[in-house]
């Protein structure tokens, strides 16, 4: 099958991999145009467009829906994985085949831009990976495969994104199998469908009266952007991981245990792991808190107490 791609971020090379060293052809990659990054806002390509270069796939960084309208007439098939454009119907409907996508999560939980971490911002302990053909609606198409996976409590996003990434390449692959033997892809049910909005700074900000449970899985969630955070002694810090502690604190209070640094909750205490306080680098808890010099019954500033 001649098969163009259309993805962005790093999470597409297994995927990419896969098809090219699988019987299909690979025509062309499609990526997003290169985007300003880092502190000094220096364009940067994106990972895929890295990947074509490196194996001399055409690669294309298209700025108008009828130049990926022309290159999609060009194969039987698209592929998108994380892409982020959303692309009229008549554009879906120009290769033989239509266009595919590798969704991270199970359809349809969590339809949207960020299925994993909301997945684990909420506490589900599974998850999968999905391929279904694009329609009008948001993640909404008939599905052609559907592969579980288990989230273990300590996941991160980055974790969970790489371990869905392995999963995608078979899913995606039998889907293919599937497409060429003519199977018609199963209508995706409604019920059960959940909004996985993109995070933003602002829900990012730690609410110490929450509980011990739902201020760790934000943690896991928003590492590494935009980052869970608070401040303290007015400096932004963002916790990039915490766990559960036994311990008793009220909301906000900073103690140190030992080796341990702890946060009170709701309910309890989490024990920061790692920081970065703002214009830092990342730090064990341990020395960010030695810097500090801590007093007693100090706390966070932001939270809703």
């Amino acid at each position: 099958m001649r098969i163009c791609i259309a993805a962005t971020p790093s999470v597409a090379v297994p995927t990419l991999d896969a098809l090219l060293a699988s019987e299909h052809q690979i025509i062309s990659v499609i990526t997003r145009p290169d985007a300003p990054a880092g502190r000094g806002r220096t364009l940067k390509a994106s990972a895929v467009s890295d990947w074509a270069n490196s194996k001399g796939i055409e690669l294309h960084k298209p700025e108008s829906v009828e130049e990926i309208s022309r290159l999609a007439a060009q194969c039987d098939l698209v592929i998108t994985i994380g892409f982020g454009v959303i692309l009229p119907t008549k554009v879906l409907e120009i290769p033989r085949h239509g266009f595919i996508n590798l969704h991270f999560s199970a359809l349809p939980r969590w339809r949207g831009a960020a299925p994993v971490q909301r997945a684990i911002e909420a506490g589900d302990t599974t998850t999968g990976v999905t391929v279904f053909k694009l329609d009008a609606g948001m993640d909404t198409g008939p599905i052609y495969t559907k592969l579980p996976f288990d989230i273990s409590s300590t996941m991160n996003t980055p974790e969970l994104l790489e371990d869905l990434a392995l999963l995608g390449v078979k899913a995606v692959l039998d889907a293919l199998s599937l497409i060429e033997n003519g199977a018609n892809p199963t209508v995706q049910e409604s019920e059960g469908a959940t909004r996985a909005n993109k995070l933003t700074s602002e829900e990012a900000d730690i609410d110490w009266l929450g509980n011990t449970s739902t201020i760790v899985n934000k943690i896991r969630a928003f590492y590494p952007n935009p980052g869970a955070w608070s401040t303290f002694r007015d400096v932004k810090i963002k916790i990039d991981s915490a766990k559960v502690s036994d311990v008793k604190l009220k909301p906000a209070e900073i103690a140190q245990q030992g080796k341990a640094i702890l946060v009170g909750t709701g309910d309890g205490a989490i024990e920061l792991i790692t920081v970065k306080p703002a214009g830092k680098g990342a730090m064990s808890a341990q020395d960010w808190a030695n810097g500090q010099h801590l007093i007693a019954n100090e706390k966070f500033e932001h939270f809703n107490g």
